[in-house]
């Protein structure tokens, strides 16, 4: 029987399945940057300090786009031996003129990039996929690619990469960490639920923060009878004209003030009775009218919130809300949760969760920005009339480690 068993032991180390090889292509890489907290889990573990579980995932090459003083790309490339090309044709093919890698991890977000008319960063995304895609071109194969946040800073660029994926057949993931947080209380829109209006509270600047609001609601409202259905309108109300909204019931204050009782830390659980006004000199509001007839109100309240949380209401009336957790310390737990799912379809060859969810809040985040630069215009979104449905279901994940300080490895 002991032999048996240790035939078992041996069976398992000598079966067991071999890493996927990563290419990162990456905007800049510096310590607690997004690069830093997605791809240093490849090397340093999920808890980044060589100590944690550690992903089936081995980082093989990398490619830098930019290269601040506080870099930290060179110092673990050369602890782990990871070499650092200078193009991403050479990063996928490790200059063997093929593909070599079993996948891509593409997160443009940071660096020095300029800003489009409407604030939000063009960070080159569309350049850097197509760099990808022309590999995939010339070599005749493809492998899948995650692309951290949204797929680009507007509709068109956004199309651009989502349908050349689909095109080429590459398996593409995109997205925020928010839908895979911790939420207090543990709970989920129900699935084929009919949902009537949804109000979020988020902080932050709108183009990096409003954006995971965003998925933070679609990753709910996804959820409901009949799946995504379409956008047909959006709006961005700023200063006054949010609370000239609140009073007159422009939206539902009772799913305002329900999301706002389930945050932790932020200054309003602080002074519960001070009026949300005089914490909140500058409210913004993104207002979006889907086709099938919910409305959603996201409001960046800073001053008075420093933690994202919801609320909804079904047709029926039922209600509920929770906040999203994120673990503001290092290691940032919840990226090991976003890593999982890129690790998932690394194996798999299916996205976790849909690309069509980014598809839909990039393009959200576009004409809403678009809506404030022109001071709360109504902006008509008829091009977003797609549809999909998601088969992914949030879990809990597990409590975090204790947060270290952001500034120590």
């Amino acid at each position: 029987m002991k032999h048996f068993f240790l035939l078992l032991s041996l069976c398992a180390i000598s079966c067991a399945v071999p890493p996927k090889r990563i290419a990162a292509v990456v905007t800049e890489y510096r310590h607690n940057s997004h690069a830093d907290v997605i791809v240093s889990r490849l090397l340093l573990t999920h808890t980044l300090d060589e100590k944690g579980e550690r992903p089936n995932l081995k980082l093989v090459s990398l490619y830098t786009d930019q290269v601040p003083e506080s870099d930290t790309s060179r110092k673990w490339a050369k602890k782990f031996g990871v070499p650092i090309y200078k193009t991403v044709e050479e990063t996928l093919t490790l200059g063997t003129g093929k593909l070599a890698v079993d996948g891509v991890l593409l997160v443009a977000e940071h660096g020095k990039y300029p800003k489009n008319a409407s604030g939000n960063t063009i960070y080159p995304k569309r350049r850097l996929f197509d760099a990808v895609q022309k590999v995939f071109r010339k070599t005749g194969q493809t492998v899948p690619v995650f692309v951290d946040k949204h797929l680009a800073d507007n509709w068109a660029d956004a199309k651009w990469l989502h349908d050349t994926a689909r095109e080429l057949k590459v398996p593409l993931m995109a997205g925020s960490s928010l839908p895979v947080l911790w939420r207090y209380p543990p709970v989920d829109v129900k699935r084929g639920a009919k949902l009537k209006e949804i109000v979020a509270v988020s902080y932050h600047t709108l183009d990096a923060y409003g954006y995971h609001a965003l998925e933070m609601v679609q990753c709910l409202v996804e959820r409901r009878v009949g799946g995504e259905t379409g956008v047909k309108r959006v709006q961005c109300l700023s200063g006054d004209a949010v609370w000239r909204a609140m009073d007159t019931g422009m939206f539902d204050r009772k799913l305002l003030y329900a999301a706002l009782k389930r945050l932790k830390k932020s200054p309003i659980t602080r002074q519960p009775k001070r009026p949300l006004r005089e914490l909140v000199k500058t409210p913004d509001m993104f207002v979006i009218e889907y086709r099938d007839g919910l409305k959603a109100f996201v409001l960046t309240l800073n001053g008075a919130v420093n933690e994202w949380g919801v609320a909804w209401k079904t047709t029926a009336g039922a209600q509920k809300s929770t906040t999203f957790w994120t673990q503001e310390a290092r290691p940032y737990m919840h990226f090991t949760y976003l890593v999982k799912g890129t690790e998932k379809m690394f194996f798999t060859g299916q996205p976790t969760w849909p690309a069509e969810r980014t598809l839909m809040t990039s393009a959200l985040l576009d004409a809403l920005l678009i809506s404030k630069n022109k001071n709360g215009m109504t902006v008509p979104t008829d091009y977003l009339d797609f549809k999909y449905t998601s088969n992914w279901n949030w879990k809990q994940p597990p409590p975090p480690p204790p947060g270290r300080p952001s500034n120590q490895q």
